[in-house]
């Protein structure tokens, strides 16, 4: 699997107190359950690390969301969540009356050293977030699943699955096909698979590793493992991303691969061009994939 060159590590939150405006508590460490949230205070939240926050402008977490589908009183699972930057408004939003899953990769399953490393790293700074402020976070979980024989829960236990620009790194890996069979066992009938993607001009080949993905490319994926997409959204689009850079995906914000070379050229097309798309599960179809 191919990592970015660069990693930005994620400070942990400190929690917040009641003069915090947006603050779903009294006490941000607290363990009493607070008023419950709507998706609006939960991306509005000032627990919210600034530098994610700052990056609300190129990922709509909001108008996303919306467009998923995702509301208070479901199960949601992401799958890789990386440091954290949904998790700081899916967990907040799910604390009362749903449920956030973090699924992550189990290190112990990683076939390559530096993997292992990486995901085990990514595992104690997500848990360092969201356990550090119970009256904010809840009790979401972190789930591990094999990096070979990814399964995410029990058949037919989660409303919603999302993940946001992972796909790549699947198909660099060989385990597109796994990973959607695995979404759409674990999903209920009815339940939605949220996707969010960079986006190649075209259908990519196997030597093409700049970490971008054909839009109908995806599709099919999805679609062979059984899913219907029910809309596709230009709410992460940008058609300033020429998609030919030097060091693929990643010599864009926030990465900047490339260090200081091009820089401020990177800096003013901002982060990448993105598919944004919704999958249902069908109420009485079984997976197309065996």
């Amino acid at each position: 699997m191919r990592i970015p060159i660069f990693i930005a590590v994620i400070a942990v939150l400190a929690g917040c107190t009641s003069s915090d405006e947006g603050s779903p508590g009294k006490n941000a460490g607290s363990t009493q359950a607070e008023p419950a949230l709507v998706l609006e205070t939960a991306v509005a939240g000032k627990w919210r690390d600034p530098a994610n926050a700052a990056r609300d402008k190129w990922r709509h977490p909001l108008q996303t969301l919306e467009f998923f589908g995702v509301n208070p009183r479901q199960t949601v699972i992401e799958i890789t969540p990386g440091y954290g930057w949904y998790a700081e408004i899916l967990a907040p939003l799910l604390r009362e009356n749903g449920h956030y899953i973090a699924a992550v990769i189990n290190p112990e399953s990683a076939v390559k050293d530096n993997t292992k490393n990486y995901y085990a790293k990514q595992i104690n700074a997500l848990e360092r977030k969201l356990h550090a402020s119970p009256g904010i976070y809840g009790s979401p979980e972190i789930r591990l699943f094999d990096e070979a024989k990814p399964a995410f829960g029990e058949p037919g236990s989660a409303d919603a699955v999302l993940t946001f620009r992972n796909v790549h790194n699947w198909r660099e890996a060989g385990s597109v096909v796994l990973m959607f069979k695995g979404f759409f066992d674990v999903l209920k009938p009815g339940g939605t698979l949220g996707l969010v993607e960079h986006r190649a001009n075209g259908d990519v080949t196997d030597d093409d590793f700049s970490g971008y993905i054909g839009q109908n490319q995806l599709i099919a994926w999805a679609g062979a493992a059984g899913f219907v997409l029910q809309a596709a959204s230009e709410i992460n689009a940008n058609p300033a991303d020429s998609k030919d850079h030097e060091g693929g995906v990643w010599s864009l914000p926030p990465s900047y691969s490339l260090g200081s070379k091009d820089r401020d050229k990177y800096a003013a097309i901002g982060e990448s061009d993105r598919m944004t798309l919704r999958f249902l599960k069908p109420e009485t179809a079984g997976s197309a994939v065996q």
